[in-house]
């Protein structure tokens, strides 16, 4: 499928979602004056104009999170996630190799490559949010300024992590060399991340998929479709060696967590 395919496929993908509807009962759909904003179902206003500071308002409960699960709150999957995460990176070592040495992902690679996927994942919000403006879709609307504001939470989380973590990507080792001591030794510009991990392009497909997930979860297959697009998205990062393993589980786990406990506020 090459790209000339790809995108315009993604972006009748939003338009489907968009024609399903919320499959919620509502009032027939108005648009809201330019300097408005609206109420979607997480409670909050939202619009252009508020965007930027909602983004503002959910950076401290995404840096406070870690304090919150040391006081108990999802400290379950917290652990679950830093348990198979730390099991991920301990593999890392084996399965970057094969992926370094295989053909297999040619093709794939082609379609599926760093520029495709960024903008693929760009066009489902952009495209939701002018199908709902020519269709007068006030909730489609709020959706892509929710998926907007997700995909900005998520990417601050990980440009502070990559240049924290400094972990080379498998791309920067060579052949033959140690795939097991990957942490602290990366170089590069502060905006373009210096790390590996997480990975960027998964989290935020994943953050875009969990906000249609949810709001269009009416409709079944929605998250179905959603998150097997983010999936392929986060896998593609693995045969490219721009990413190990760990770092797109990463990014899945935190992209799905900001935009549904963060950005949509549910518990």
């Amino acid at each position: 499928m090459p790209r000339r395919r790809l995108l315009p496929g993604l972006a009748l993908f939003a338009g489907l979602i968009l024609h399903a509807g919320p499959g919620t009962a509502q009032e027939p759909a108005t648009p809201p004056p330019p300097s408005s904003s609206t109420v979607p179902d997480n409670g909050r206003p939202v619009s252009w104009k508020l965007l930027v500071p909602n983004i503002l308002h959910d950076q401290k409960p995404v840096w406070l999170f870690p304090v919150r699960a040391a006081q108990g709150k999802h400290a379950k999957p917290t652990l679950a996630f830093i348990l198979a995460t730390a099991g991920l990176v301990a593999l890392d070592p084996h399965d970057a190799p094969y992926f370094r040495r295989t053909t297999s992902f040619h093709d794939f690679n082609r379609v599926f490559s760093g520029r495709n996927t960024a903008l693929a994942t760009a066009i489902v919000p952009l495209s939701a949010y002018a199908v709902g403006l020519a269709h007068r879709d006030s909730y489609a609307q709020q959706t892509a300024l929710l998926a907007g504001e997700a995909v900005a939470d998520a990417e601050i989380l990980t440009l502070v992590m990559k240049n924290v973590d400094r972990r080379l990507r498998p791309a920067e080792i060579p052949p033959d060399g140690d795939f097991a001591h990957t942490w602290f030794k990366g170089s590069g510009r502060f905006l373009g991340g210096r790390g590996s991990f997480p990975s960027g392009h998964t989290i935020a497909a994943f953050s875009v998929a969990t906000i249609f997930a949810e709001r269009y979860r009416r409709h079944r297959w929605v998250p179905w479709v959603a998150y097997g697009l983010a999936g392929l998205v986060g896998f593609s990062r693995v045969p490219l060696q721009s990413h190990f393993p760990s770092d797109v589980f990463a990014g899945a786990v935190f992209g799905y967590s900001i935009s549904r406990y963060v950005v949509l506020r549910q518990q």
